[in-house]
């Protein structure tokens, strides 16, 4: 069958019941959703797809582009083995304040490292360290114009084989309406196109959550 459901609120929370999430991480999507700034939380089916990833890739060192309260890096790092490490990228205090409150009660604190700082200047730092190639997993969710240079960075920083994860791709819709032109919209419309013909990874682009374009480096 070549179709598929439209989501719809009732689906939607189908989905959502029956994805897998612990006490931890259900304490912070409660605090989170608290907020004014709540939409920019990922569900909980994708933080139990984006575990699933690490896990089934056997990563061990992982990097987060856009942090927020911190939800989806518990999920990574609850996935990786103890001596796994995730180092997340955001440039807020107040928000990863939260999350940092909420890492140390799920026991995961240990395993992840915050910069508090542009995450273009984080990455560029990795690499001017060496650490091309020495990294399994990226999960890119920050501002949508600064996508490509996050994909590109990312891209030099992982091992062959792999994956990186970028969330909003489908941007609310907006993406296929050709008279729906904004920075956002058109970086993540010209990155989707790019990411599907390059010949550098293979890649998918999912309809979890608002899209998620999936690339595995070759």
């Amino acid at each position: 069958m070549s179709g598929r459901y439209v989501m719809s609120d009732r689906i939607e929370d189908y989905v959502a019941a029956h994805a897998r999430e612990s006490e931890a991480a259900r304490r912070l999507r409660a605090e989170t959703a608290k907020l004014p700034e709540a939409g920019m939380q990922i569900g909980a089916d994708q933080a139990a797809f984006l575990a699933l990833l690490v896990r089934s890739s056997a990563a061990k060192r992982c990097i987060e582009i856009g942090t927020f309260t911190g939800y989806s890096a518990l999920a990574i790092a609850a996935a990786l083995p103890k001596d796994g490490r995730l180092l997340c990228c955001d440039i807020s205090e107040e928000w990863t304040s939260i999350a940092r409150r909420h890492w140390s009660a799920a026991g995961v604190s240990g395993r992840i490292d915050l910069r508090i700082a542009p995450a273009v200047d984080t990455l560029k730092n990795l690499l001017a360290r060496g650490e091309a190639g020495n990294f399994d997993f990226a999960f890119i969710d920050a501002d949508k114009s600064g996508y490509d240079a996050y994909y590109e960075a990312c891209l030099k920083l992982l091992k062959p084989g792999g994956l990186i994860a970028l969330d909003n791709m489908l941007w609310s819709g907006r993406v296929v309406n050709p008279d729906h032109h904004d920075t956002d919209t058109d970086a993540i419309r010209a990155l989707n196109t790019k990411i599907s013909s390059d010949a550098r990874v293979e890649s998918v682009l999912l309809t979890i959550g608002d899209g998620v374009m999936l690339a595995r480096k070759k």
